[in-house]
């Protein structure tokens, strides 16, 4: 219970990062997308959003599990009381640069997190990549665990839902998005603290699925913060990778 509490109360620091995170989501959701959901802690005190591609396969983005600490599942059972699930091993693509991507430059911002057991009560979701051409005005879903207030840790922890379109000139090394309301120019839904690593959907003819990872966020006009861009790694020169270590793992795709 205490190293539980000991990672628990070190999300607070986070909450008022300049980036690597998610805010400003939409309504609570435990359906659909969210089902795959899970939130990653650090002992360092950093957290972040995963995704389950496998029964025990976690998505997420490489800044979020960098070496040096324990990483966790938080489970929250029947009871909603927080238990922390154990992480096997965490594979970061061998390309990720942590400058670049701190310089919102496209980079391998892409990891899996093994676990030691099922998470209770989830589903894995699907892999994809993103349609070629990518269009501006193409339509995305987030979903995650962040603040949806930056500078309130109370406001995140719940699995948000959001959809944003793409802008700018998306292409396969990195893809920005934007609430289609405020186009990025004023506070909008996005991207903000403990939302890094979210799983970015599209729709395919099966259904929703992954097709990248968040990495970073600004506030309105490129400003420090969240509600502006979203910035995302798409999974286009990554999926092979994410499958190869999944299977080594015994994923069964």
């Amino acid at each position: 219970m205490k190293k539980l509490l000991v990672i628990m109360t070190a999300f607070a620091p986070l909450v008022s990062a300049p980036a690597f995170a998610i805010v400003g989501g939409g309504a609570p959701s435990t359906d659909g997308v969210a089902r795959s959901i899970v939130t990653i802690v650090g002992s360092r005190g950093n957290f972040c959003t995963g995704a389950l591609i496998a029964p025990k396969v976690v998505l997420t983005a490489a800044h979020c599990v960098q070496p040096g600490a324990d990483y966790k599942i938080v489970d929250y059972g029947a009871d909603r009381q927080p238990k922390l699930q154990d992480v096997r091993t965490v594979a970061t693509h061998p390309a990720f640069n942590m400058q670049a991507m701190i310089d919102h430059r496209a980079t391998a911002d892409v990891a899996l997190l093994q676990l030691a057991a099922p998470a209770t009560g989830k589903a894995p979701s699907a892999l994809g990549m993103p349609n070629i051409p990518i269009q501006v005005g193409g339509r995305f879903t987030i979903a995650g665990v962040g603040v949806t207030v930056r500078g309130d840790g109370k406001s995140g922890g719940t699995i948000r839902v959001a959809g944003l379109v793409a802008t700018g000139k998306p292409g396969t090394l990195q893809i920005r998005l934007v609430d289609p309301v405020g186009q990025g120019t004023r506070d909008g839904l996005g991207a903000c603290t403990g939302d890094s690593g979210a799983p970015v959907f599209e729709d395919k003819q099966g259904g929703p699925a992954i097709v990248g990872v968040v990495s970073w966020s600004t506030g309105p006009n490129g400003a420090a913060g969240c509600g502006g861009i979203t910035g995302v790694t798409p999974l286009t020169l990554y999926r092979d990778w994410v499958m190869q270590t999944a299977r080594q793992w015994g994923a069964g795709f």
